[in-house]
């Protein structure tokens, strides 16, 4: 029951109505039994800073940030941890006192949903990951300090590839979409597969790869997590390669800032279970 005592979170963005983060960070509440509230607040384009001075002002114990304001933010904040001034995007603020603390834990948690989900340790293994993007270079940053032995980025444009390479250090290089067909596992960290991008021509949309291009024995990860089944996993275990999505790393980048403003360890289950409950609802209310 939420009393003047309730401690306050939330996630700014926008859009921000479709975000699960409410519905996994307030079923962690539940589940440790903290007196926690979680909401979402819709941000306009240029507000980050304002929306920094209510947390101040408001007294809310964190926010997750997502687009657009992963980079605006930053101004607005007091201290940045390691991955957040590396990568210069905040997914995580933090309130101690009167300072804002700024994090990035998609990385972290990218890793975290191979060891803990999927029973795979990165370290000693090839990665092709496609894009170059936010999500790509802090998915490259985490791979590099996980021991990966070569961190390969596959992107249309040279230069944010050089860029999002030079983040996994003496391991990252710069490929080209062969690549992938040599890695032992390929990750998709560009937003095709969410449906949102549709040519001119009204053909469906494309893949961030040739399907053609990948072996057996292979991992592919889609960072996407709605739909669950994207065209590029679809086609890949049509060739009995095994496929993972991103709802993993939804969870377990939740999970790191759940740790940061709690101090508690984040209950998994109760996370997980929250967040497929919600996706699943989303389909029922889309159909």
């Amino acid at each position: 029951m939420i009393s003047g005592a309730t401690r306050s979170a939330g996630v700014i963005g926008l859009p921000i109505r479709h975000s699960l983060s409410p519905a996994i960070f307030n079923a962690a509440f539940s589940a440790s039994g903290l007196d926690w509230a979680y909401l979402a607040f819709e941000v306009p384009e240029g507000a980050a800073g304002l929306a920094m001075a209510g947390v101040r002002s408001l007294g809310l114990e964190g926010v997750s940030v997502t687009m657009p304001h992963k980079a605006a933010v930053i101004s607005a904040l007091d201290e940045l941890a390691d991955d957040a001034d590396a990568l210069g995007a905040v997914n995580c603020v933090a309130r101690r006192g009167t300072t804002l603390i700024g994090h990035n834990t998609d990385g972290p948690g990218f890793v975290d949903s191979l060891r803990l989900d999927e029973g795979m340790d990165p370290a000693g293994r090839s990665f092709a990951v496609l894009g170059a993007g936010g999500a790509a270079r802090a998915v490259v940053r985490a791979l590099g300090r996980a021991g990966a032995s070569e961190v390969v980025v596959v992107n249309r444009s040279a230069g944010p590839a050089e860029q999002a390479a030079a983040f996994a250090g003496a391991v990252g290089r710069v490929g080209v979409a062969e690549d992938a067909g040599e890695a032992d596992v390929v990750v998709n960290a560009t937003p095709l597969g969410m449906g949102i991008v549709v040519s001119r021509t009204g053909d469906p949309e494309p893949m961030p790869i040739d399907p053609a291009l990948l072996q057996a024995g292979q991992i592919v990860v889609d960072l996407v997590y709605h739909p669950a089944l994207t065209p590029l996993a679809e086609a890949a275990r049509a060739r009995g390669i095994r496929t993972v999505n991103g709802l993993g790393m939804l969870i377990h980048q939740a999970a790191h800032a759940f740790r940061t403003w709690t101090s508690e360890e984040p209950p998994l289950e109760a996370m997980s279970a929250a967040a497929v409950a919600a996706l699943l609802h989303r389909g029922q209310e889309m159909h």
